[in-house]
């Protein structure tokens, strides 16, 4: 299953995409893409509803705009430094254990909403990530036990202000919370989408130029093992969003790094996750 959510900023509905593309309404089902929604049976519940209801649901045209495919989750957790390629660009060590941060869950957009340059920013930078969808309460599971609470997987630019994250006091969430820094989509897919979240293609362009490419198979700690250390340090929540990390081609890592400029435009996409699309804006 696909589930997307659709229509204006604040006002959006949850809906599901179909194999063929097309998109249905599923407001009549009752329930948004929430942490209630997770956490209690919600995905069967509504695989059920559409046997019998699939024919009379609105269909969604293309024109209208996506938001992010599920409701605002209690917290998004990244993984930084979980490509050995990206710590290697990046000048450091291969981490020993996951490195974890907060990005703050204002950040979130639709998949293809602008991306808004901070006031005065002038190191605003992508990364392509694959991020999981936590569907059931997760606190000190084990590794054996931890895609038991997956939920589904979706798209995520994890945009990142580098002068906030790293020149000052290195407090990372600064630099990852801005607002717009979060575009999730075009919809989550549930585990039986994906052959093998461990072999999953991943690429990034700025104006048509690939600079991202890579895959999942480059994880430093791999998806149970990530699930499992962190909910030792806090209780994953239904709806809850685990950020991956990003592979090797970050602005950050060239020489001299390279940074986002109004008017660029950014594409990125993993195998069985779609694509998404943001076009730079200075704030104003």
């Amino acid at each position: 299953m696909k589930l997307i959510r659709f229509g204006a900023i604040g006002n959006e509905k949850p809906g599901v995409q179909l194999e063929d593309g097309t998109r249905l309404d599923v407001s009549a089902f009752g329930q948004d893409y929430d942490e209630h929604f997770f956490g209690g049976d919600g995905l069967e519940q509504l695989k059920e509803w559409l046997d019998s209801h699939a024919e009379a649901c609105p269909r969604v045209d293309t024109s209208i705009r996506l938001g992010a495919p599920l409701c605002r989750p209690s917290k998004i957790i990244c993984i930084g430094l979980n490509y050995a390629e990206h710590a290697q660009e990046a000048g450091m060590d291969i981490p020993k254990e996951p490195v974890l941060f907060m990005k703050a869950t204002s950040a979130m957009v639709g998949p293809y909403d602008e991306v808004v340059i901070p006031k005065g920013s002038t190191k605003t930078d992508w990364e392509v990530e694959l991020a999981i969808v936590i569907g059931k309460k997760a606190s000190y599971v084990s590794k054996e036990d931890a895609l038991q609470h997956v939920a589904g997987y979706v798209l995520h630019n994890d945009y990142s202000e580098r002068e906030y994250q790293i020149e000052r006091s290195g407090q990372w969430v600064k630099g990852k919370s801005c607002d717009t820094f979060a575009p999730l989509g075009p919809f989550i897919a549930t585990p039986d989408e994906l052959e093998d979240p461990h072999n999953l293609n991943l690429w990034l362009k700025v104006n048509g130029e690939m600079l991202q490419n890579s895959n999942t198979s480059d994880f430093v700690f791999d998806i149970p093992t990530s699930i499992s250390y962190i909910s030792r340090f806090m209780t994953l929540l239904p709806g809850d969003i685990i950020s991956t990390g990003t592979p090797f081609g970050v602005g950050l890592g060239f020489d001299p790094p390279r940074y986002l400029k109004p008017g660029d435009v950014v594409e990125l996409g993993i195998d069985g996750l779609g694509t998404s699309r943001q076009v730079a804006r200075a704030y104003t």
